[in-house]
């Protein structure tokens, strides 16, 4: 099992976690071409610094010519909403669209745009507005967008199973923002680390950006100390400033590992709640509002609770950034006076997905990838749902066929 192991004891940073993944191998041609299939006037500048007398990569990110790390210090401080008047802000639907668009790796795309809904979720809530009203600042915005895309390319690159991350120092200080002077860590970062090991060495600055808590998060790290593992790759990513006697970088380490159990894998968080007394049809309604507010799957099973009643067990599955507004649906919609939250590991296959052609038409095949080899494959239940509508022909039928079509047709 290959996985990296990142050392935030200088925090992180997006620029910081793309020179780590530079100096531990990965292609700079990638991240080149990851940049400008964007087409936003964004390059990547990268070059060998000393920090503390390490020797390490820096990665810069120039924007018609000039760094945009002068121009947007920090991604919080270019968050605006539209009362602020911004008319040069992309908006997340905006940026989902442009990564959407770029010719990078599938689930590359889906942790770039992934981070910057966290990003987009931490404004909204922090802000009191609704998240499409959250405008990145344009400058900022391109900076964060090329450190994100261009990180989520990399991380890809490796091909790893598993990203472990140790605790974050989040430094110190003040950072100025948008909205007025705030200690570190900024609202958006403090937002985004809820549930991730921090601490403060002391150092007085700000050492974790929005951006590096975002990219942590997006990449579904677990956290803990170093595991067990035969380590082959070091990278070491450095961050923009360079006090005396405090390294500051990012360091990763890539290698393997024959315990899978040492690996604590992905987490999901499990919301539980028992109703006895309510009616079904406002049950049916909760489930798909659940889903909209972004719950992974929601189930209801039939339970015996006390006094002998039948009575309906709600399970949810979510993100800990979901955790809240869906704490907030069970208690407004339904009638439960309590709901039981916890942290449990999951172990998922790796998915992809092929298009095949039916007579009724495109049918996209979701592919199940254990260690890179196919477990599974079944057609995706919308795709042959409208095409048995469309068509009057039972949905088995076309299940059934695009299934047989995938299984005789040669794939890449």
């Amino acid at each position: 099992m290959r996985i990296a192991y990142l050392e935030c004891f200088a925090g992180i940073s997006g620029d910081m976690f793309l020179g780590a993944l530079v100096d531990a191998g990965v292609d700079p041609k990638l991240l080149h071409e990851a940049v400008a299939s964007l087409n936003v006037g964004a390059t990547l500048e990268i070059k060998k610094v000393d920090r503390s007398g390490i020797n390490a990569s820096k990665v810069r990110v120039i924007v018609d010519g000039t760094s945009a790390e002068a121009a947007a210090n920090s991604t919080h401080t270019h968050h605006h909403s539209h009362h602020e008047h911004h008319h040069h802000g992309r908006s997340l639907s905006v940026i989902r669209k442009l990564i959407e668009n770029s010719p990078i790796a599938t689930p590359a795309k889906a942790t770039a745009i992934r981070a910057f809904e966290l990003l987009g979720e931490s404004e909204s809530k922090i802000h009191n507005v609704p998240i499409e009203t959250i405008h990145f600042h344009e400058v900022g915005a391109i900076d964060s967008i090329v450190d994100i895309v261009a990180g989520a390319a990399g991380a890809h690159a490796l091909n790893l199973d598993a990203w472990i991350c140790s605790p974050l120092n989040v430094g110190g200080g003040t950072v100025e923002c948008a909205h007025g002077t705030f200690p570190v860590p900024a609202p958006a970062t403090m937002d985004l680390l809820q549930g991730v090991p921090t601490y403060s060495s002391g150092i007085q600055m700000e050492l974790v950006t929005p951006t590096g808590a975002a990219l942590v998060r997006a990449l579904n790290c677990t956290f803990g100390p170093a595991p067990a593992m035969r380590v082959d790759k070091i990278g070491y990513g450095a961050g923009s400033r360079n006090p005396k006697r405090f390294p500051n970088v990012v360091r990763v380490s890539l290698g393997e590992t024959d315990n899978i159990s040492s690996i604590p894998g992905d987490t999901v968080i499990v919301m539980e709640t028992a109703v006895d007394d309510l009616n079904p049809q406002i049950l049916g309604d909760f489930t798909e509002r659940a889903l909209q507010a972004g719950a992974l799957d929601v189930m209801c099973s039939s339970v015996h609770m006390k006094k002998n009643r039948l009575a309906t067990l709600i399970t949810i599955l979510c993100d800990r950034a979901h955790v809240e507004p869906l704490q907030q649906l069970l208690f407004r919609e339904t009638s439960t006076l309590g709901v039981r939250i916890r942290e449990e590991r999951r172990a998922c296959l790796d998915r992809k997905f092929v298009n095949v052609q039916t007579q009724w038409g495109e049918i996209k095949i979701k592919i199940g990838l254990l260690n890179g080899v196919e477990v599974n494959a079944a057609p995706e239940y919308e795709d042959c749902r409208r095409c048995a509508e469309q068509h009057s022909v039972p949905l088995k039928m076309v299940m059934q066929s695009a299934l047989a079509i995938y299984q005789t047709t040669p794939h890449p």
